[in-house]
């Protein structure tokens, strides 16, 4: 929606397996603007490749990818196929259309277990669970196109958690089934959809022993690839960068947080760890700040409101 009231031409391709057509009505709505859409996978390289050459486009802002945790360690070949295999069909599409610039949603997760808080670029990258190895194969993949290809050039955005929704309330998560992340999830059980917040772990070496996170809120997000395009076009040359606010919550005082902007009481019941989560990660955001002068402007408080309108609003979603 940024991108087209900044003037950018917009298409998307989405194959629905975690999406409603429904939104996009009210994408075009907000954006005052025509929206192309294509459904499809992004595995399908000549189906991509067509509709690149049709449009004619000069960026990729690359978003499809399975992202739970939990269910990647659980369905690893899936994750890859999808993940690392739609990645390079994306790419060899692009490079047979000369399409030479890539925003990829990277995840934080690509750093594992941190060495030290908080998280700067150029600390290892030890992925601890199938999602983040599929992330960081991935930017791998980038950075060979890159050093093969003089002319293609990416930014790969490590997103830390992205929560809340549109401020207009016309916008926001709608998951299938039982939610993967944490605020759909707090939202689904603060109006009476869902009975508790399963937490998963409270034994963890924390301020209250679950686990802490760096959110980021999706309009300041969507002003990262903004300012990732525009550093693409006017730097030429590519960047990896954390996309956060450089503090962490932990998961408890999202809930307080969530109950105070919505006036409902959220109930918990806590559960062992899950394979594969950590303890605590959050970002530091200087290299965004700095290279593509981003940086977050919307702090928990502004999360959980635009949030909480949302789902009061949509109490079913998009229906």
């Amino acid at each position: 929606m940024l991108l087209a009231q900044a003037g950018h031409a917009v298409g998307i391709v989405d194959n629905l397996s975690n999406a409603k057509l429904a939104v996009l009505e009210r994408i075009r709505a907000l954006a005052a603007a025509t929206i192309d859409f294509r459904q499809g996978d992004i595995r399908d390289e000549q189906a991509l490749s067509a509709y690149l050459e049709r449009g004619r486009f000069d960026c990729v802002v690359h978003f499809a990818g399975l992202k739970a945790v939990g269910e990647s360690m659980e369905k690893p070949l899936e994750y890859y196929d999808n993940n690392v295999g739609g990645s390079v069909a994306l790419l060899k599409a692009m490079q047979s259309r000369g399409v030479n610039h890539m925003v990829f949603s990277s995840s934080a997760t690509v750093y594992g277990d941190a060495q030290k808080l908080p998280l700067t670029e150029d600390q290892p990258l030890r992925p601890v669970n199938v999602y983040g190895q599929t992330k960081a194969v991935v930017e791998d993949v980038l950075a060979a196109q890159a050093g093969a290809h003089s002319d293609f050039r990416y930014a790969a955005l490590r997103y830390f958690n992205p929560v809340g929704a549109h401020p207009s309330g016309r916008i926001g998560e709608d998951p299938r089934g039982i939610p993967n992340n944490l605020f759909p999830y707090i939202a689904q059980v603060a109006t009476g959809r869902r009975s508790a917040l399963r937490v998963w772990g409270n034994d963890y070496a924390t301020r209250d022993g679950t686990g802490v996170r760096d959110y980021v809120h999706v309009m300041d997000l969507a002003r990262a690839h903004l300012a990732a395009l525009d550093y693409l076009q006017s730097r030429g040359r590519s960047i990896v960068a954390n996309v956060g606010t450089g503090r962490g919550y932990s998961v408890l005082e999202a809930v307080k947080a969530y109950e105070k902007a919505s006036g409902r009481r959220v109930a918990v019941e806590f559960h062992p760890r899950r394979a594969g989560d950590l303890a605590e990660n959050y970002a530091d955001p200087g290299l965004a700040q700095r290279e593509m002068k981003w940086q977050s402007s919307l702090g928990l408080d502004e999360m959980c409101a635009d949030s909480w309108r949302w789902q009061s609003a949509n109490p079913e979603g998009y229906g």
